[in-house]
């Protein structure tokens, strides 16, 4: 697999470092400009379009951390991967708060600069998908709002095209509650040649079957009690459009009879009326209930369901959705940090794993709220572990007496927390393995060049002098 080439500026003083990073990184199929002081790196970044910047802090004509500085002021959204020749954890600290990506000690290793550089390009590109989806989502509604790359979505989005097409046919659109069904409904009609016409939509599950019928087909004056006037039904309100019915398998069986002449009909009749009306309505259903358990249940019809199931579209569960799942979290996370006025930058490859492992029983919009609530929380710019105490970390282990959530937050430095606690189950698994790095890595669950990086950079060793 060839790597995407991307342009990587290498600021250090030092000829042997610059020449050895361009060594590396130029094999890793990159493009690679040199400077050897923090002036020209900023000329540099004022002419050209740079992708990663691997920054060394002791330059001979401006402090690192001030080019930092520099850097995040005029390219903020630019990742700046800091190196050091000194074991200085206060500079690192204080870099990671000035903006940087991440940091590096030298004297390093080949495979480190691949990995953590590798690192970076994948927060990029993620950022980048992210950027777009976000440019066109301002702008656009209907099947391009429906964000993700995955084969599923991509299936759906091919059968939302042609299923529009045919705007006399009825759409059942299937799946777990929270996975989407209202934007593949309003999908479907935008891309219809009724689009110009109403999309109309109403929750079967959320009204008493009384007021469902009126809502439905209106009534005349005098049909009840109240009826002080008459009233138009959705019905007559879509007609020429689309009527969304949401939750039809929680509708009762006389509804459903009546449902069932309109759609075959194309007539009904409001309450109090012995007059037939005609529309012309595509009407779009969904449910998140198994409807044939339904029909052996005598609790759905038979004929109603083999009428709307004529096109059907099925909504996937967002754990079968892979990498869409960081894809929408990094896009909720732009809008809520946005929203809520924070610096929210990302998540940490810890938290990435575990919103990836995770099972997402309310799927999107689960996340969704997962997002907005840890936004509201956040008062750091990376998510991290520390972060889902009595949260997704808590669910993913079926123990909510987890180590995070005994810390006392207040008494130590954010910082320092997350780098104790991480330092501290790299520690056990390292032990737990008998000090074999290939058995950590597999026990973790993480590249062995990730581990061997994480293991340098806390000191841990296997004991031996």
């Amino acid at each position: 697999m060839v790597t995407e080439t991307r342009n990587i500026l290498i600021v250090d003083d030092e000829e042997f470092i610059r020449s050895n990073l361009n060594r590396i990184l130029s094999e890793e199929n990159h493009n690679v400009i040199l400077k050897e002081d923090g002036n020209s790196a900023l000329q540099v970044l004022n002419k050209q379009k740079i992708d990663i910047v691997l920054l060394d802090i002791n330059l001979p004509d401006i402090n690192g951390l001030d080019v930092l500085q520099k850097i995040k002021l005029n390219f903020p959204d630019l990742l700046v991967i800091v190196m050091t020749g000194y074991a200085s954890i206060e500079s690192a600290v204080q870099s990671l708060k000035l903006g940087a990506y991440d940091y590096i000690k030298k004297p390093f290793k080949a495979d480190a600069i691949k990995l953590i550089t590798k690192l970076a390009l994948e927060t990029l590109s993620l950022k980048e998908k992210v950027a777009e989806l976000k440019k066109q989502k301002s702008n656009i509604t209907g099947i391009d709002a429906i964000l993700g790359e995955s084969e599923q979505i991509k299936q759906v989005k091919h059968q939302i095209s042609e299923f529009a097409k045919y705007d006399s046919e009825t759409v059942l659109i299937t799946g777990e509650s929270g996975t989407g069904k209202q934007l593949i409904a309003s999908s479907v009609h935008s891309l219809s040649p009724r689009a110009e016409k109403e999309f109309i939509e109403i929750n079967c599950a959320s009204i008493p079957e009384t007021l469902l019928e009126s809502e439905l087909f209106g009534y005349e004056k005098g049909a009840f009690t109240d009826a002080s006037k008459s009233k138009m039904g959705l019905f007559e309100k879509a007609d020429g459009g689309s009527l969304f019915l949401d939750e039809i398998g929680e509708m009762s069986l006389t509804l459903q009879a009546k449902l069932l002449r309109v759609i075959e009909n194309k007539k009904f009749r409001r309450l109090g009326s012995v007059q037939d009306r005609t529309v012309n309505v595509r009407i779009i259903a969904a449910t998140n209930r198994d409807l044939q358990k339904a029909i052996e249940l005598k609790e759905f019809r038979n004929d109603l369901y083999y009428r709307l199931n004529v096109l059907r579209i099925a909504a996937p569960p967002l754990h079968e959705r892979g990498n869409d799942i960081l894809l929408l979290a990094d896009f909720f996370l732009q809008h809520y940090s946005s929203k809520f006025g924070k610096k929210i930058k990302g998540f940490s490859d810890e938290v990435k794993e575990i919103l990836l492992k995770y099972h997402w029983p309310g799927n999107v919009r689960e996340l969704k709220n997962f997002i907005e609530r840890i936004s509201i929380l956040q008062k750091n710019e990376i998510i991290r572990l520390s972060n889902l105490q009595n949260e997704l970390f808590t669910k993913r282990n079926g123990n909510s007496e987890n180590k995070s959530a005994s810390i006392n937050l207040g008494e130590t430095g954010y910082d320092e927390i997350v780098g104790n606690f991480e330092k501290e189950i790299l520690t056990k698994a390292y032990k737990q393995s008998n000090f074999n790095t290939s058995k950590t890595a597999r026990l973790l669950k993480i590249p062995r060049e990730t581990l061997r990086y994480k293991l340098d950079r806390f000191k841990i060793s296997n004991g031996e002098k």
